[in-house]
């Protein structure tokens, strides 16, 4: 048994070292620097565990396992964009990089070695290895008794796996450092992590618009028109995505234009842009023979192809230099906005199996295990520091990540198509450090179409992706109205969403999260109570142990005030946990008293959403883009509910890095009751207004939204 020696990394985050450190881990390959001033600023806390409690125990061949504590009833979340479930308590997860995680083994697009638990700390594994963590699913003989051992066939109370009191984590056999984030809360020790990964990323403003993804072989002149077709029906929308056909060769790529679809693209992303659009371009990083990059990377790649084409070695400046400066010259320059950066995950799949394997090389010294968990981290920091080197803020979509990537500009999406699980995804993406798109591709019916709709438009990216199927916002004209009026209303609400992102860059607090971050454990463990009881346990499943236990990871939060229970095909009412205190209907003005749960039903025409009583939420008008540098739009103030209450507002100039240097502002709206019981508002700030707003209006919604109030 080797004792660990722990030292204060920074405020209320704890460092141990086993072996050695490894040359490159996500930690040191993205290099932010903590928000120290921040994480001072939080509550000291210190671990629910005595550091004699964790304990590093070695087998016999050499490997190490790291053992840590656990309650009785606690809960563990985490360990990166999880599908199938939200706790992982007593479960086995495997963090390997995976774009078809089709079984709860742990694989995914973004595996992070690292667990929260609702005692209020978390857990941190710094390593580019497949990290194993069993998460109270591993017991020891030492620690059973008699009693436990039951007969399957007769005893009701069997259960596959039994309760373990410690989580194991199997190291890297090189080593590894382990961080322990503390609390007091689950909240806090998220918020802590992403301060010390440089907190959070704020998008530019319009990042949070609609975006929308043309089929893959469009032309510019079809890319153009349906564009122009977002204006003349009246859809909001900020970014026209290119799929693989832009490029003169795809699958593996060039990273070139291709001049038969494309053959002017500064003027194509120019006409685009002067009608409120940015571009975002598809890419995968297997370079083809064909590009005018091939000749200089092939040194600089691995030992083994993917599709035909080479697998760079990003690991190397020289290599990082060649994609940036090919980059920038044929895609910034021109006025590009982002990238869609696909397929850096690799598929297991028997019979779609495709990437290096494991034991490939690179100049670098990574093996294919390493470069595979760390490709999308990469990309991610290549594509960012592109925009950055030009002062300007980026955000686009990727598919696979890893630790420490709250900083990058980047949403995480997947070729699976499963609503529910893309919920419980959005969810779980809180947790370490990610975002997550629930984007919309087809739909089996209006129904279908309208439900995944309302769920991507309160999501931390907006997107219709057309690329294999041609869908339109308004393809199911029976429910355009229904979906025009959700676009338009992300948009009044663009404020509220900037404000919320501001927070997560400067307070590590995520724009979306889940359930944990805002009840009690004690107040989910009574919901869950509640919910059992109704429920009848399954026959079939209990021959196997197994329970139908609720973790009510189907409801998430936006910012501290509103939140979204959505609604899936075939669902007309379902049930919600609300926090305590008073709620209330954002668009039908109904009352709610929380700390419990209580069931709702909507119609197709709305997704429930909740409104704290006394919330302020800043709106806007519903422009057809997002506001540019020098525009201006009346600001509006909402007032929810009876009771007084306030909210922040932030504002910048929305696409440049000018905020980090102090260029950006902080206002605060307060609403309070006046003497013949009404409200009256205030705004105060360094400066009157902020520069994006006209004006300011402020409105009293004690009934709510309105269902049709646009």
């Amino acid at each position: 048994m080797t004792a660990l020696t722990w030292t204060e990394a920074a405020p209320g985050v704890w460092r141990a070292t086993i072996g050695n450190s490894q040359a490159l881990t996500p930690l040191s390959l993205i290099g932010a620097e903590p928000k120290l001033e921040a994480l001072g600023q939080m509550a000291k806390a210190a671990p629910p565990f005595e550091w004699e409690e964790v304990r590093i125990e070695e087998s016999a061949s050499g490997r190490r396992t790291l053992a840590l504590p656990l309650a009785a009833n606690e809960k563990l979340y985490g360990t990166g964009l999880q599908f199938m479930r939200m706790n992982q308590r007593g479960r086995t997860r495997y963090l390997r990089v995976n774009s078809d995680p089709k079984q709860d083994t742990g694989e995914t697009h973004a595996p992070v070695p690292f667990y929260v638990s609702d005692r209020g700390y978390g857990v941190l594994i710094d390593t580019a290895r497949a990290v194993t963590m069993h998460l109270g699913s591993a017991v020891r003989l030492d620690a059973m008794s008699k009693e436990d051992a039951k007969d399957r066939n007769r005893d009701a109370s069997w259960r596959a796996t039994l309760p373990s009191s410690r989580a194991e984590i199997r190291l890297p056999e090189e080593g590894a450092d382990i961080y322990v984030f503390c609390g007091p809360a689950l909240r806090d020790a998220v918020s802590r992590y992403n301060l010390f990964c440089g907190g959070g990323a704020l998008p530019p403003k319009w990042g949070l618009g609609f975006w929308h993804r043309v089929p893959t072989l469009f032309s510019e002149k079809e890319a153009l028109a349906e564009a122009m077709e977002f204006r003349r029906r009246d859809y909001p929308c900020d970014v026209i995505g290119l799929e693989p056909g832009w490029h003169s060769r795809s699958y593996p790529v060039t990273y070139e234009w291709d001049e038969e679809r494309f053959p002017a693209p500064e003027r194509f992303v120019r006409e685009l842009a002067d009608n409120g659009f940015r571009v975002n371009l598809w890419e995968h990083p297997y370079v083809s023979p064909e590009s005018e990059l091939y000749r200089a990377l092939k040194p600089l790649s691995g030992d083994y192809a993917v599709w035909g084409g080479l697998a760079p070695d990003y690991a190397l400046p020289e290599a990082r230099e060649l994609y940036a400066q090919q980059h920038k010259e044929k895609h910034v320059a021109i006025g590009v906005s982002g990238y869609k950066l696909d397929e850096c995950d690799g598929s297991e799949l028997t019979n779609n199996s495709w990437m290096f394997p494991e034991h490939a090389s690179f100049p670098s010294g990574l093996d294919g295990e390493q470069m595979r968990q760390l490709y999308g981290l990469m990309f991610q920091k290549m594509t960012s520091d592109l925009y950055r080197a030009d002062n300007q803020r980026t955000y686009g979509l990727v598919r696979a990540s890893n630790a420490a990537a709250s900083s990058l500009p980047y949403v995480l999406y997947s070729d699976l198509y499963d609503h529910k699980q893309f919920i419980r995804a959005l969810c779980n993406s809180s947790f370490s450090g990610l975002l997550w798109s629930p984007e919309v591709r087809r739909a089996r019916s209006a129904e279908d179409w309208v439900r995944r709709m309302q769920t991507v438009c309160f999501s931390p990216l907006a997107m219709l992706n057309a690329w294999g199927d041609g869908t339109k916002p308004w393809s199911f004209p029976e429910v355009e109205p229904i979906i025009r009026r959700y676009i338009k209303l992300r948009m009044r609400l663009q404020p509220y969403l900037y404000t919320a992102f501001a927070s997560y860059r400067e307070k590590g607090i995520p724009p979306f999260q889940a359930m944990p971050f805002v009840v009690t454990p004690e107040e989910i463990n009574r919901a869950e109570e509640q919910r059992m009881e109704a429920e009848k346990l399954n026959t079939t499943d209990g021959a196997y142990g197994k329970r139908t236990i609720p973790q009510w990871d189907d409801q998430y939060m936006i910012g501290d005030s509103l939140l979204v229970a959505p609604l899936v095909e075939g669902e007309s009412e379902r049930e919600v946990l609300l926090p305590s205190g008073s709620w209330i209907g954002f668009e039908t003005g109904e009352q709610y008293k929380g700390g419990g749960v209580i069931r709702v039903r909507a119609e197709l025409a709305t997704i429930p959403i909740f409104v704290r009583d006394g919330a302020v939420i800043p709106m806007m008008a519903s422009l057809p883009h997002a506001l540019r540098p020098g525009e201006q739009a009346p600001l509006e103030f909402v007032h929810f509910g009876s009771e007084a209450g306030s909210c922040l507002l932030y504002d910048d100039d929305g696409v440049s890095l000018d905020h980090e240097k102090g260029a950006c502002g902080w206002w605060k709206a307060d609403v309070t009751k006046t003497e013949d019981g009404g409200f009256q508002g205030a705004l105060s700030g360094e400066t009157e207004l902020p520069d994006s707003y006209s004006g300011v209006m402020w409105r009293f919604a004690t009934m709510g939204l309105g269902l049709h109030d646009e």
